[in-house]
């Protein structure tokens, strides 16, 4: 059983995901949180893993870290998006079984599914095409942490489950824009354009893939509601229900931002996937349903963003 003083063990506690998480269970009063950044521990290596959640002993093992980012950063590392993703969460998820930690949360993403499975994406339609060549690196190990929670909870009957977030966004996210994902991407965008006397702002692709965004804070939630229950099945979708056009994304990220001059969009460059809109049918009938709307969550963003713009670094890999 799960309580306030459990040993809650956060990788990736200081990423955009982790720290809501962080945030979330430190505000329902859980006073036994457990983090290291990645200068205190090396998540790719194995031995390290090994002594590491040897020493703490946690009850609970959230794995939020992830080496993650937009169509640009997969296609330009893909061995790294395969390999790192694969060692992080091979070690935590061994290591957890191997310790004797009973519970396992694993997050991965939307992009596990076929890149012309049918709409809304259902749990069901994973591993039953092709994934999309743009993330297919970043998915397929993705896939393998699902498989291998799937496995140890069917094998070994220990509680791991593996939630499957659509596109996330939120305070503590990427803005770099060699490395970010669409919407922060956009953020920074118009938010420096307004800056040059509202200069043309260029975009990728056409406009008119179909996209699903949620609030990181409110993936916190569904995290800390796994947490908090036994989830009676291994994998879940974790979204809002609802998608809108980029070129929708990009009207309301220009009017919250302020940002009036012209958009291009360089149709010479790759959409993605044409839709990706989860069916989280699963998560509501269990209980769990998202709070916060795109329009407050973007103007929660760009507040973030604003406060913390000197801060941001560049992303290496």
């Amino acid at each position: 059983m799960i309580d306030k003083n459990s040993k809650i063990y956060i990788a990736g506690h200081k990423g955009m995901v982790g720290s809501a998480i962080w945030r979330t269970l430190t505000a329902k009063g859980y006073i036994n949180l457990i983090g290291a950044s990645s200068k205190e521990l090396d998540l790719r290596e194995q031995k390290a893993v090994r002594d590491y959640i040897r020493k703490i002993k946690p009850d609970v093992i959230i794995n939020a870290a992830a080496k993650v980012g937009g169509i640009l950063a997969n296609n330009d590392y893909p061995y790294q998006f395969l390999m790192e993703n694969m060692q992080i969460q091979n070690n935590l998820i061994n290591e957890a079984h191997r310790l004797g930690v009973d519970k396992f949360i694993f997050l991965g993403s939307s992009c596990i599914y076929p890149k012309l499975a049918p709409q809304p994406l259902k749990e069901e339609y994973l591993l039953t095409a092709s994934l999309e060549p743009t993330n297919e690196w970043y998915a397929l190990s993705k896939i393998t942490g699902v498989k291998a929670c799937e496995a140890i909870r069917r094998q070994f009957e220990k509680d791991f489950v593996s939630l499957m977030p659509t596109n996330l966004y939120g305070s503590h996210d990427n803005f770099d824009l060699n490395s970010s994902h669409v919407l922060p991407a956009m953020i920074r965008k118009f938010h420096e354009a307004k800056l040059s006397n509202n200069a043309v702002v260029v975009l990728w692709g056409t406009g008119t893939p179909m996209r699903e965004f949620l609030f990181v804070d409110d993936m916190a939630a569904a995290v800390v509601f796994a947490l908090e229950n036994q989830l009676p099945d291994y994998l879940y979708n974790v979204g809002t229900g609802e998608d809108l056009t980029i070129y929708e994304l990009a009207a309301t990220i220009q009017k919250i931002v302020g940002h009036t001059g012209d958009i291009i969009w360089d149709d010479t460059k790759p959409d993605g996937t044409p839709r990706k809109l989860m069916d989280v049918s699963k998560m509501h009938n269990i209980g769990w349903k998202h709070k916060v709307n795109l329009e407050e969550g973007i103007q929660k963003t760009y507040n973030w963003f604003l406060e913390n713009i000197k801060n941001f670094k560049q992303v290496s890999y």
